[in-house]
């Protein structure tokens, strides 16, 4: 339990506490990293005798739950790894920016709410700290927000992973629902159609944070945020948790909802693989190079082999965290990204270039670093699946990408002039250095991580691996010596644009989605000058109607009631109760009448 607590606490206190003081910013997010990642080794250990779990206050009946299955935790430790070498690459590079603070702060937010999403032992926390990598996320992407065209990134990335994740609140509603209950270990022994409908819409939604076609265009718009929020984002946290949850749900899938999870993967591979080939920007490589990645895995889930999707996603996490940190130092020279500004940078950083070649061989397959592991469990699985006619040319097609475009990126950094390079930042190469070691020997563990999960790959026979190395060597020598131009032909010019159909997701979806919506707002605003000019009618007719009634018909009863009152009183004075007065009255009286009837008389 202690150990729970610390990987959870340690990064949301230490976050908190950047974010409240604004000072010492790299020192306590350094400690908090390193307490977290102190807490998942320690959790890694604890997990392995039996669960370790923790009991919130929820709903009635529905507590919140945290639970350390030997999953969860290898997957917190995953998380607690990369953050914490990530960061310490961040403590050199954001050393001069004004705003650290703020930065390190919401860093440590987001890993704690990551470890929320990967600990979760119930659909409600899980929500929750979707919906908290989702924010942090945003506020990541944009940090940056006063440059041209970082707010509109942010936003993008914000819109579209949260419009895929109404698949996921409606896939958590089936399964309580037919469950009855919201536990997620529960709720997996769900069959039939719920399982199917349930499977479809947590499909979506793994599609919308894993940036799966046709989803996938704000993933290589998320580069406007700093190097190292690219290189977390990426690798362990906000694009892994689509396949962390897919992964995780994989039992409960019947085969119909595997089949098109596979096909979605298998997509996505050949068609990010494409795009990151013909990209023009190092950090856009690598981005539509994650799409496809995590591609891949939805093709080992779709075959039936969540194992070898788990292998691959950790595998990739240290890969392309180094990756993107090694972007980082050649943009720290150049002050930009874009491969041909890129030219020759790797000869003025022999070192840092030699760590981002060698993730670059990881990742494309190479033996015997450890995506040569990974790549030939999910090549092995495709081959065996049902569906083997359908997922194994798409993960072949997808390896050989692979190579191809990391190929590319190699050439484009060790071809040209050196050029000048900035001084060094030891932290930044520390943090680097680590996960390329990583990237190298995490393979040589994936025997004992499968004895930790009571899982067993079947060892793929002789013509996997080669088959595997092939395309993995294949794609690096094409990627090296053609241009991409030559290699992508007519496919070049859509590729260049994101195979954007019609305008992609923004022509289809986003630009209507927007007009729709703008619209609404003009029928809103025509109805609220209605409702408003009503109003202004009905308040001037309110002011006639009172003016009307205090100056017109109160005044007249008001004249009638003074008037009659001065009439009384007039009519008073003549009851002076005094004979003489009477009796001239009388008189009076008597007098007015006889001339009156003589006149009358006079005149008939």
């Amino acid at each position: 339990m202690s150990f729970l607590a610390l990987t959870l606490l340690a990064p949301l206190l230490s976050g908190l506490a950047i974010l409240v003081l604004r000072r010492a910013s790299e020192a306590l997010a350094l400690t908090g990293a390193a307490l977290g990642l102190i807490g998942a080794i320690g959790l890694v250990a604890a997990a392995s005798g039996s669960p370790v779990q923790a009991v919130l206050p929820g709903l009635p009946t529905m507590p919140l739950l945290l639970i350390a299955t030997p999953l969860t935790a290898v997957l917190s430790l995953v998380v607690a790894t990369v953050a914490g070498f990530v960061l310490t690459y961040a403590a050199g590079y954001m050393a001069k920016d004004p705003e650290k603070a703020r930065f390190f702060g919401t860093m440590l937010l987001f890993v704690a709410a990551m470890q929320a999403l990967v600990l979760a032992g119930d659909w409600i926390m899980l929500l929750a700290a979707w919906e908290m990598i989702g924010f942090a996320s945003y506020l990541l992407i944009g940090f940056w927000h006063g440059r041209a065209g970082v707010a509109s990134a942010a936003t993008r990335a914000f819109l579209y992973t949260r419009t895929a994740d109404l698949g996921l609140y409606l896939g958590a509603f089936v399964l309580i629902g037919t469950a009855g209950t919201s536990e997620i270990s529960a709720t997996l022994a769900t069959t039939g159609t719920p399982a199917l409908i349930a499977g479809l819409l947590l499909l979506v939604a793994a599609m919308g944070k894993s940036a799966q076609v046709p989803l996938q265009n704000w993933l290589q718009r998320a580069m406007a945020g700093p190097t190292p929020v690219s290189a977390l984002l990426h690798s362990a946290t906000l694009v892994a948790a689509g396949a962390i949850l897919l992964i995780r749900v994989a039992p409960m899938l019947p085969d119909g909802a595997l089949f098109v999870v596979g096909i979605v993967g298998g997509v996505t591979t050949v068609v990010t693989g494409l795009i990151a080939l013909a990209e023009r920007d190092l950090k856009r490589l690598l981005a539509a190079s994650t799409s496809s990645q995590y591609g891949l895995m939805l093709v080992a889930i779709g075959a039936g082999a969540p194992v070898a999707a788990l292998l691959h996603l950790i595998a990739h996490a240290a890969i392309k965290s180094s990756l993107f940190l090694g972007a980082g130092v050649f943009q720290h020279d150049r002050e930009s990204t874009e491969l041909q500004t890129l030219a020759g940078a790797g000869r003025a950083r022999p070192g840092i270039f030699a760590g981002f070649a060698l993730s670059a061989l990881a990742l494309a397959g190479i033996p015997p670093l450890a995506a040569f592991f990974s790549k030939d469990a999910i090549l092995a699985a495709a081959m065996e699946s049902p569906a083997a006619p359908w997922l194994l040319p798409f993960a072949l097609a997808g390896s050989v990408l692979t190579g191809a475009y990391m190929g590319r990126a190699l050439k484009v950094l060790w071809a040209g002039e050196a050029g000048p390079a900035r001084a060094s930042i030891p932290l930044m190469g520390l943090g680097m250095g680590v996960l390329v070691v990583l990237s190298a020997v995490l393979g040589f563990g994936f025997g004992t991580l499968e004895e930790m999960l009571g899982v067993e790959i079947e060892k793929p026979s002789w013509i996997v691996p080669v088959m595997g190395l092939a395309v993995g060597l294949g794609g690096l020598a094409l990627g090296w010596i053609f241009a991409p131009v030559r290699l992508l032909g007519p496919l070049s010019g859509p590729a260049q644009n994101g195979f954007a159909v019609a305008g992609g997701m923004d022509g289809l979806v986003l630009r209507p989605a927007m007009a729709i919506a703008a619209g609404c707002e003009r029928v809103e605003k025509r109805l609220y000058d209605a409702v408003l000019a009503l109003g202004r009618a009905n308040l001037s007719l309110g002011h006639f109607a009172r003016r009307a009634d205090g100056e017109g018909i109160d005044a007249a009863i008001f004249g009638f009631v003074r008037g009659t009152i001065a009439t009384g009183a007039r009519a008073r004075r003549l009851q002076s109760g005094f004979i003489h007065r009477e009796l001239a009255l009388t008189a009076i009286g008597i007098a007015l009448i006889v001339a009156v009837l003589l006149a009358t008389l006079i005149f008939s």
